[in-house]
């Protein structure tokens, strides 16, 4: 645990992905994919060609690109998430690249018309060069003219809906509790997460780095990125006051 009250390694807990899957991961949310391909592809400009997609998790949004043609590779550190995704894979008869890699170690130059990283999957590791290097590397795994689109929940918008304690109903009929606190001066965020049911508590701590669209902009551009559009959410709406979302579009010089 460190000084800031979490996991530093949070995200490589497997367990922590397999007791919060369904909550996180429910039908509904897998069912969405459909729709929201259908936006990044109108968003990004990109209806064809080799798709990255950074931290993949159970593949909902690589499989959807892969149905329309997309020659996809899906990348995510646990093995529990791509077991997922390779049996929904094998379900709807799609053909994607599954490759078991820490995302801060994932490089492959100029092989990518289009890269994804999506569900705030950005911004994990407690050094901040780190999370610079992995937007080093989706930098230069485009090619040139090549697009990300990255999506995370903005400093703003969660300023906006701020809540310090909350709880919802998981599928399973767990209560999923989630605890958070803001600290090194909105920089960050510490989440413990608790999971209540027949068998106990299961408790989790995780944490964030917090991004601003001006600080995630100008990390874009410094990591190599010739020019950053942000928007609230994947139908393109001005990132303002009422954005849900906080999604980048960035472009590699052609």
């Amino acid at each position: 645990m460190s000084a800031s009250g979490h996991d530093p390694d949070w995200f490589s807990e497997e367990e922590f992905w397999r007791v919060s899957f369904p909550f996180m991961f429910g039908a509904g949310r897998l069912d969405a994919a459909d729709a929201e391909v259908e936006q990044l592809i109108a968003l990004s400009g990109c209806e064809s060609g080799d798709l990255l997609d950074m931290c993949c998790g159970p593949g909902r949004h690589a499989l959807a690109f892969a149905q329309r043609g997309f020659r996809v590779t899906g990348v995510d550190a646990t093995a529990f998430l791509l077991d997922k995704a390779r049996e929904r894979a094998e379900r709807e008869d799609a053909e994607v690249e599954w490759v078991e890699s820490d995302m801060r170690e994932f490089l492959r130059p100029e092989s990518y018309d289009l890269a994804l990283s999506l569900f705030t999957s950005f911004g994990f590791f407690e050094d901040a060069a780190d999370n610079r290097a992995v937007l080093g590397h989706l930098c230069q795994s485009l090619r040139p003219g090549g697009t990300l689109v990255i999506d995370v929940l903005g400093k703003e918008v969660l300023a906006r809906k701020y809540v310090a304690v909350d709880a919802q109903e998981s599928p399973t009929g767990d209560i999923v509790v989630q605890r958070r606190r803001i600290y090194d001066d909105w920089s960050r965020i510490a989440t413990e997460w608790l999971f209540v049911g027949d068998d106990g508590v299961r408790r989790f701590h995780l944490g964030l780095w917090l991004y601003s669209g001006r600080e995630l902009r100008e990390m874009l551009l410094a990591a190599g990125f010739e020019a950053v559009e942000l928007y609230g959410d994947f139908l393109g709406s001005a990132y303002g006051p009422q954005a849900s979302r906080l999604v980048a579009v960035a472009s590699r010089a052609g």
